[in-house]
């Protein structure tokens, strides 16, 4: 499949997925640029760690604003917590071109993760726990 034709396919995935769908993307998207930011610090390609950071905040700030407060009652306001935790970290390692802070919110991107998928399964068949 040629550039444009992938970019076209991505475009309707993302146009055509159901809420539950495009939050599992976020997550993986994020949990792919926080793990190229981390493999860039350890190799010291500063540009692109700046890039793959830039773009993993970018989705934790989208996270954080798609949290509905009033619905989600102390889920919303601990996820929230969770995403400010793991911008404030991030930023601290970008200053102090530290990958183990990025490996620690990888850690707990692919813990919400998990969590995440496993829920969307379950509404998927209806299961309740």
């Amino acid at each position: 499949m040629n550039q444009f034709g992938a970019k076209a396919y991505h475009k309707t995935a993302v146009e055509t997925a159901s809420k539950e769908k495009i939050l599992l993307m976020l997550y993986e998207s994020c949990i792919r640029y926080l793990k190229k930011t981390q493999t860039s610090m350890e190799a010291k390609n500063w540009a692109e760690k700046g890039l793959a950071l830039g773009k993993a905040q970018d989705i934790i700030n989208e996270l954080t604003n798609s949290l509905n407060y009033e619905v989600g009652g102390p889920l919303a306001e601990q996820l929230g917590a969770l995403y400010l935790h793991i911008f404030q970290e991030t930023t601290k390692a970008n200053i102090e071109n530290d990958p183990k802070k990025i490996a620690h919110c990888i850690k707990i991107m692919e813990t919400l993760y998990s969590g995440w998928k496993e829920a969307v399964e379950k509404l998927k068949t209806g299961e309740k726990k």
